[in-house]
């Protein structure tokens, strides 16, 4: 996990390239420019990490005396190196490899293994390493803009306003925002904070370090429940309340502040009761009997909740209205709760029969008052109703991204309702976001098809570019895709093992290259490293046309922690991949050629950065997470079904994309254009549209 505090030491630079390859520059220091000859250098490196300056960059770039050049240079290549994991030593066990593994017999690689297992890692093969060509692949390099102080500054606007959880990485760089701009972040503070957990979070961060901003934590909290998620982000737990969190002790003003806050919502008992063993914990900290004359509701609704005092709640309402069936008295509740209604609309639906049209006329009178991101969801969720899946994948809450997926056993509903319903949800953002700025004339790229809309970030891992679970992205058109891993040990030795598992195009297993099976089906491991004390790595190389010649369809991407020690234990720990055409050019690790690459940092000992699906080109982003089982036992052999039921649940996935998100602004504020060229607007993969997930989150997503 990434701490909230972990971008304390990067510099704006560094932020800014990492999240929108930009850089922002001071002002020449003097008029003797450095000697062109260094920024010819400061270009070459950005090539060689697989970036190109643009020509405004360069010219910007170009006025800067020496010092000012060489400190542009470090931060830039701090940030670039970071990001493709170019800052860190890679030494396979055989530093020759690919060549060395396929031209070493079986006999030999097992007997190395063995010596190298017997000595906890000491041994290791005597081998010395051959010179390479030079690397000789046709990389598409990412453009590095000139950027501005305002254009900085709305990332974090776009992180508040978002309307969906955000990632550890980006809790980081809020608090990297309010930690530098104290006061002065009031000003870059969107009016409204739409998601809870990110109203929770930053309203704890503005408490924790501002003096006047701080004042406007009350107005920001309108539940208890976002009362209970402050608490909660202030003792660094978990804001969406998936997991419990030990409070810390709190100081007396803020004590008082939550109860304040507290004391001055209506109905906070039965928000309260819906939390009640958090409420009861926070309430050992808060003391609210302290305060009983001053904020008697607050105290009043802590004595109900921690004596299990009667309380009708709208869910024990809405549960005995369900149970009876009786359509009235259910609507009658859920019209008070559009979005509780939007999310049992499937059930309610069901229930009322030959009445589903009051229900759908009734739906359409509060859709004004249910979320964007739900509106989406329900749209998507009856055009998938048309058609029979044979299992549905949910992506429960949490800082630990796990799929779970049940047998499809929902009875069909009558197309004219799902269409009808379909029809609602478009209607309704067609109006909301008729209000919106303008667009002009927009290009929308059909590949956007393939990009899902990012409704939860929560769980989302550091990464070079980061895509909503399930999206496919395009394949380099290079035979070779070539896993890299690197780790250090944490407390004590560290194993932690890359694999490539196969499947066919039914989901049949076939084989996997991994640490006892080092090639296999035209893949090449790199070998087994047992014990990485200053760091280790690992290697697979997959060909992709002998897999497919051989029956294969899909690999995935497997990270095992064999000494089951969690990712987040760990001092870093990474993995990605990058398209090689001629794998035996240049070094074996080469940043210029990767194509994605994950911080692993979550809570869990296997990871899932990726499935690749041989057949179509295209990597499919999972970063998902399994449980270990059996707990003693941690390889892919032993966890092959959850590995298995992972490739289903990614390719099952029943999620809006993107492009029907974007038409339906440009249908409602915007003109459809063919040319990219004659667009004022530009929604497409080349611009980065699918991995700007702040701005698709924070401007198109609105309620």
């Amino acid at each position: 996990m990434v701490t909230p505090t972990a971008a304390k030491s990067e510099s704006l630079n560094e932020i800014f390239v990492r999240r929108a390859n930009k850089v922002v520059l001071t002002a020449p220091a003097s008029d003797r420019p450095a000697d062109p000859i260094y920024l010819i250098s400061f270009v070459k490196n950005l090539e060689s990490l697989g970036y190109a300056a643009s020509q405004e960059l360069i010219d910007a770039c170009a006025p800067l005396n020496l010092e000012q050049l060489v400190a542009v240079n470090e931060d830039i290549l701090k940030a670039i190196s970071r990001a493709r994991g170019a800052h860190q030593l890679f030494q396979p066990l055989y530093p020759n490899f690919p060549r060395q593994v396929m031209d070493m017999s079986e006999a030999r690689l097992r007997f190395n293994a063995l010596l190298h297992y017997l000595t906890d890692g000491l041994f290791r093969p005597n081998t010395k390493k051959q010179a390479r060509p030079p690397l000789n692949e046709d990389s598409k390099l990412a453009v590095l803009n000139l950027g501005t102080q305002d254009e900085f500054n709305k990332i974090f606007t776009r992180l508040a306003s978002s309307n969906t959880s955000i990632s550890e990485q980006d809790k980081a760089d809020v608090s990297w925002f309010v930690e530098r701009y104290k006061d002065d972040i009031a000003r870059l503070l969107p009016a409204v904070m739409p998601n809870k957990e990110v109203n929770a979070f930053v309203c704890a961060r503005l408490l924790e370090h501002t003096n006047e901003t701080k004042k406007r934590v009350p107005d920001l909290c309108k539940t208890a429940t976002d009362i209970l998620r402050v608490a909660v982000a202030l003792s660094g737990g978990d804001v969406s309340l998936a997991e419990p969190t030990k409070f810390r002790q709190f100081k007396r003003p803020e004590r008082k502040l939550l109860l304040q806050t507290l004391d001055a919502r209506q109905g906070i008992t039965e928000d309260m009761l819906r939390w009640q063993g958090r409420w009861i914990r926070l309430g050992e900290r808060l003391h609210p009997g302290e305060f009983k004359k001053r904020y008697p509701n607050a105290a009043q609704a802590f004595d109900i909740i921690r004596n299990d005092l009667p309380c009708e709640t709208f869910n024990a309402k809405i549960e005995s209205a369900l149970q009876t069936k009786n359509i009235a008295d259910i609507l009658d509740l859920v019209k008070s709760r559009p979005g509780e209604f939007a999310r049992k609309l499937d059930h309610i639906v069901r229930l009322s029969g030959d009445g589903a049209q009051v229900v759908l006329e009734t739906f359409s009178e509060v859709a004004t008052k249910v979320s964007t991101p739900v509106l989406l969801q329900v749209r998507q969720h009856f055009l998938g109703r048309k058609t029979h899946q044979e299992i549905r994948v949910f992506l429960p809450k949490g800082e630990v991204a796990k799929a779970q997926a049940i047998a499809n056993t929902l009875p069909e509903l009558p197309a004219v309702i799902c269409d009808r319903i379909t029809a609602i949800c478009d209607e309704t953002l067609s109006a909301r976001f008729a209000k919106l700025p303008p667009l002009g004339k927009c290009y929308l790229d059909p590949e956007l098809k393939n990009f899902l809309v990012p409704f939860s970030q929560r769980s989302a891992s550091r990464s070079l570019r980061t895509a909503a679970r399930g999206s496919r992205l395009k394949l380099p058109d290079s035979d070779t895709i070539r896993f890299f891993l690197w780790w250090k040990n944490g407390r004590c030795r560290t194993d932690i093992d890359l694999s490539a598992v196969m499947f066919d195009k039914d989901f049949c297993f076939i084989t996997a290259v991994t640490y006892y099976n080092l090639k296999d089906f035209g893949g090449h491991h790199s070998g087994d490293i047992v014990d990485a004390p200053r760091g280790a790595s690992e290697f697979i190389d997959i060909s992709r046309k002998l897999c497919l010649e051989r029956g294969v369809r899909f690999i995935v991407m497997s990270v095992n922690s064999y000494t089951a020690q969690a990712f987040c234990e760990l001092p870093e720990c990474f993995a990605g991949w990058m398209g090689r055409s001629k794998p035996d050019s240049g070094e074996v690790y080469e940043p210029r050629t990767v194509q994605d690459k994950l911080d692993l940092s979550g809570n869990t000992q296997i990871s899932i950065p990726a499935v690749f699906d041989l057949e179509t080109g295209q990597v499919i982003w999972a970063d998902m997470a399994l449980t270990k089982w059996p707990y003693w036992y941690n390889t892919v052999a032993a966890n092959l079904w959850g590995i298995q039921l992972t490739l289903k649940s990614m390719l099952e996935l029943n999620k809006p994309n993107l492009y029907d998100l974007l038409k339906l602004h440009i249908e409602a504020r915007g003109q459809l254009v063919d040319n990219e060229n004659l667009a004022d607007t530009v929604f497409s993969v080349t611009v980065g549209t699918p991995f700007d997930l702040s701005k698709i989150a924070g401007e198109y997503m609105q309620s």
